[in-house]
């Protein structure tokens, strides 16, 4: 998931951000951090969309999921 890679990074760069010694550097550092974060949500938004969008719920239709799922598993043998 591309949101997680985001997140990720925006972790890592926060925790270099804090051992850097020049300020100047730690702070374009967390404003980089910032930018990965925002990043993060905007793709967890679109990634959460784009799933809801191509799967039904297991309340709107009890029992389907496994149908589809068998389905998709047999598209992939294929």
């Amino acid at each position: 998931m591309v949101s997680k890679q985001y997140l990720e990074t925006a972790r890592t760069l926060f925790r270099i951000a804090r051992d850097m010694a020049d300020q100047t550097v730690a702070d374009r550092l967390k404003a980089l951090a910032g930018d990965y974060e925002r990043r993060a949500e905007q793709a967890s938004h679109t990634e959460a969309t784009k799933g809801k969008a191509h799967r039904p719920t297991a309340d709107v239709m009890p029992g389907s999921i496994d149908l589809i799922e068998q389905y998709e598993h047999s598209e992939l043998l294929d």
